[in-house]
């Protein structure tokens, strides 16, 4: 794995950790709509077979800056 690759990976695992915590925060709190509309956003996440099947779409703007410069000739 590259740089940017691992970065994003550890920011993937950050934000999973996040929504499982906070999911389950609010059912303690007993928070049963707000955790089940949490839920309908974050479902991709908090469902452990699709949660390494979710793509994450990445790019690196300096390199498709110099991709373009390329294509333009400069």
């Amino acid at each position: 794995m590259n740089d940017d690759q691992t970065i994003v990976s550890a920011q993937r695992d950050d934000i999973h950790a996040w929504v499982c915590t906070r999911f389950n925060q609010l059912m303690t709190e007993e928070r049963i709509d707000d955790a089940m509309a949490f839920a309908d956003e974050y479902f991709e996440w908090l469902d452990p077979d699709h949660k390494e099947e979710e793509e994450t779409l990445y790019h690196n703007e300096e390199e498709i800056h110099g991709f373009y410069q390329e294509l333009i000739g400069n």
